[in-house]
């Protein structure tokens, strides 16, 4: 019996170790991105969070476009240094009705500043300005 708890436990850990592994974005099934070499863990970095929630009437497909647009402004605009993104999960029921975070990263407020009127940017509002319920966007500097 206490060879079989043993075995149990072992079992247990190794299930865990191999969860808490990197692997595939489950949302898209690719590798996570690493962050560009230029970026140094020892300077701060601003952060733009992105949350949206859309509108009902909207479809998966609606949905869909909006963030494929979203993705493809990192290889728009060279400022974006870094680039995630993601859907809510969250069991706590906090969100609000927000669904979708994009998380984007700069080294500067000057960077930032080339981003948001950028045309690509722009041009990414028009996609998602008929499906958009509601916005928050925060922007940090890493401690």
């Amino acid at each position: 019996m206490l060879a079989m708890k043993r075995l149990f436990s072992i079992a247990v850990i190794l299930i865990l170790a191999a969860a808490c592994q990197p692997g595939e974005n489950k949302e898209t099934n690719e590798k996570p991105k690493e962050m560009k070499e230029t970026v140094s863990a020892d300077k701060p970095l601003l952060r733009h969070v992105v949350l949206f929630s859309f509108k009902e009437e909207s479809s998966a497909s609606d949905i869909a476009k909006v963030e494929e647009a979203f993705i493809g402004l990192q290889a728009k605009i060279p400022q974006i240094i870094d680039f995630e993104w993601g859907t809510n999960n969250s069991p706590e029921g906090l969100n609000k009705g927000l669904t979708h975070c994009f998380f984007l990263t700069f080294e500067s407020e000057a960077d930032r500043d080339i981003y948001l009127p950028h045309p690509a940017h722009k041009e990414f509002g028009g996609v998602l300005g008929p499906h958009l319920k509601d916005v928050t966007v925060v922007d940090y500097w890493t401690k």
